[in-house]
This record gives structure tokens, C-alpha cells and sequence, in this order.
């Protein structure tokens, strides 16, 4: 009891610092990303805030599963630097002893890893994704002022208006000239309001005429109108056709055969699972040596996780290509760094070198003979 209660208590000190240091960064890191895309025009400078809390909060598993890694790092350092390990192991415990009190410290937060991967993780960037489109389909509108020339947020199309009336749903002497598809389009008006229908925003032009201009500039075609509607935006199907892989809820994921959606699936379920690797990659890799530096093993650690890590998300891409099943990237990927780090930890456990192994290996035929 009291060998698993020290090191789960310093284990929670070290994870709680190690988490508040690892959100201070990252949060500080999504700030000044975010203010460069409001910048830019991308985000909407009133969400800033929210589009920073959401993306931290899509990452957090991330972040868990690095500050559990980290945490058991340099507390079991500490414990072979202070001689603890050798107290224990002269005790009777051995390495593998401390598997169990490492997975009763742990469980919680593998448990919060899978959760924040299958529900949090699509929840949130759907958040930050409505929010653009919504930022996006509102700033053509929103941001024309009377008597200067504005571009659309696509860069397509120029607006210009001359507003006599105060009201923002209508407007006089409308001129836009769009360069979508493939050709130039000049419309002009003496009117325009607003309108919604069945959820589609709608600028009802009156009382103008269209100038069509092929690109190589061989035909012209000019037409008047009455009444012309041109589409704002899509409040329904454009919000569905935008929304990016990693948005989209997990049921949505299971009942499709998209090589996209198996990757982002494995990506998911492979959550849980790198982080329980971490947990026995810590035990297996961490040592101290009194002539190294003391920050060797903490230097090691993190060379693990960004190869991990980056092999993840090698294996997501190879699966979008189809080179690879998503049960192959699982099995393939965590499967084999659970192995590592088996055979790692027991080679350790039981003081296992190749001199002996290949001494063991050498008596066996003598043995045999005699």
C-alpha cells in the first residue's frame, strides 16, 4: 500500500503541473493563431475567444496524453536519481511491480482521452467550423459600405452601392461584378433588398442588367431584368457540404466506407490506445544515469512521443490513400509499439542483456552433449 500510494501521490503533483504548464502554451499558441486569422479575415474578431477555447478544448487529448507521459517520465527519473528504485527493487519489487499502480493512476485519464477522441474531438471543431461559415456568409453583406468598392471574402466579387435609405435590408444603385465560373459578370441596379426563403439568403435585385464577357473576350451577351435574386448563402446544405472529415460525429464515421472516414475513425479509436502505450513506454525507456544530464530521459521521452505521433498521423494519410486498412493501421501501428514496449519492460524486468542471452543460448548444446 504504501509503495502504490507515493508514487500515484507524486504522480498527481507532477501530472497537475506538467497539464497547467502544457494548456498556459498551447492556449497562448491558439491565441496568437487565431488573432492571425482574424486578421486575415477568416474568423470573426467578436469569436475569437470562443474559436481559441474550442480549438484548445479539440486538442486537449492531445495534450492529456503528452502531460501523462511526461509526468510518469520524470517521476520515475527522480526515483532512480534519489536510489528509491533501488529500495524498491531490493525489497522484492520488481519493475513490472509497477505497472499496476502506473494503471491505477492512469485509468482516469485514458478514459477522458477516449471520450474527448469520439465525442469531444468532432463536437468542437464543429463548433469552429459553423462559426467561420457563419462569419463567412454574413461578411459579404455585412461588410459593404455606401459609396465604396468592397470585395467579397473569396475574393469572386466587388460590390458597390449607393444607400439613401437608413434601413440594412435595402439599397439603391447596386453594381457587382463577379468572376466565378469561369467568366465576368457585371450586374447592375437601381434596387436591392434582402430576402430568406427556405433558409437561403437572398439579394433581390430590381430594375437592372446583366453584362456577360467570355474570358478570351469572344462573345457578349447582355440581358435586362425586372426582378434578378442572387444567393447569399446556403444556410443548410452549405453548412453540410463545408464541414470538414474531422467534424463529423463517430456514428456518422461507422456507417461509412469513405477511405477519409475509416482514416479519421482509426484516428479516434487509436487515441485510447497511444495513450496506453504511453503509459507502458514511460515505464519501459525511462532510466538514469548519474554521468548523463539529468534532462536525458525527459529529452528521450519526447523524442518518442513526436515519432509517435507523427507516425499516426503518417498512418491516417496512408489509410486515406488506401494503401492500408484502418484495422491495419491500428493493429499495425499500436500493436506493434504495445510489443516494443512488452518485450522492452521485460528485458528490464527480469535484468535481461544480450551477453547473457547469447551465453544462454551457447550452454544449451554443451549441456545436451554432456
Amino acid at each position: 500500500m504504501l509503495f502504490d500510494s507515493s508514487i500515484r501521490k507524486e504522480l498527481a503533483r507532477s501530472f497537475g503541473a506538467t497539464l497547467v504548464v502544457l494548456i498556459t502554451v498551447v492556449m497562448t499558441m491558439m491565441l496568437i493563431r487565431t488573432l492571425g486569422q482574424a486578421a486575415k479575415g477568416n474568423v470573426s474578431p467578436s469569436d475569437v475567444l470562443l474559436v481559441m477555447g474550442f480549438t484548445v478544448l479539440s486538442h486537449l487529448s492531445t495534450i492529456l496524453m503528452l502531460s501523462l507521459f511526461v509526468s510518469i517520465v520524470g517521476t520515475l527519473t527522480r526515483m532512480y536519481r534519489d536510489s528509491e528504485m533501488v529500495i524498491w527493487f531490493a525489497s522484492g519489487r520488481g519493475l513490472a511491480s509497477l505497472v499496476k499502480p502506473l494503471l491505477r493512476f492512469a485509468w482516469p485519464v485514458l478514459l477522458i482521452v477516449a471520450v474527448l477522441g469520439v465525442w469531444v474531438w468532432p463536437w468542437s471543431n464543429q463548433q469552429v467550423q459553423q462559426m467561420r461559415e457563419q462569419f463567412e456568409q454574413r461578411s459579404d453583406v455585412d461588410r459593404i459600405a455606401p459609396g465604396e468598392f468592397q470585395e467579397s471574402s473569396d475574393g469572386q466579387r466587388v460590390f458597390f452601392i449607393d444607400k439613401e435609405s437608413v434601413s440594412s435590408e435595402s439599397a439603391s444603385n447596386v453594381f457587382i461584378v463577379d468572376n466565378s465560373n469561369g467568366k465576368e459578370v457585371v450586374t447592375s441596379a437601381k434596387s436591392a433588398h434582402l430576402r430568406v426563403q427556405q433558409g437561403v439568403r437572398m439579394a433581390v435585385l430590381t430594375d437592372g442588367q446583366r453584362i456577360e464577357t467570355k474570358p478570351d473576350g469572344a462573345g457578349l451577351r447582355i440581358s435586362q431584368f425586372q426582378e434578378y435574386a442572387l444567393r447569399l448563402s446556403d444556410g443548410s446544405s452549405a453548412s453540410a457540404e463545408a464541414l470538414a472529415t474531422k467534424s463529423q460525429p463517430t456514428a456518422a464515421l461507422l456507417a461509412s466506407d469513405e477511405p477519409k472516414d475509416r482514416a479519421e475513425l482509426g484516428w479516434r479509436l487509436g487515441l485510447p490506445l497511444a495513450a496506453l502505450n504511453f503509459v507502458l513506454l514511460a515505464l519501459a525507456i525511462t532510466n538514469a544515469n548519474p554521468r548523463a544530464a539529468k534532462s536525458t530521459s525527459l529529452a528521450v521521452a519526447l523524442l518518442a512521443f513526436v515519432v509517435y505521433y507523427n507516425l499516426m498521423t503518417v498512418g491516417q494519410s496512408w489509410v486515406v490513400s488506401g494503401r492500408m486498412s484502418m484495422l491495419g493501421f491500428l493493429l499495425g501501428l499500436h500493436g506493434a509499439v504495445l510489443g516494443i514496449a512488452l518485450a522492452t519492460l521485460m528485458t528490464r524486468h527480469h535484468r535481461w542483456s544480450p551477453r547473457q542471452l547469447l551465453q544462454r543460448r551457447a550452454q544449451v548444446p554443451q549441456g545436451a552433449s554432456a
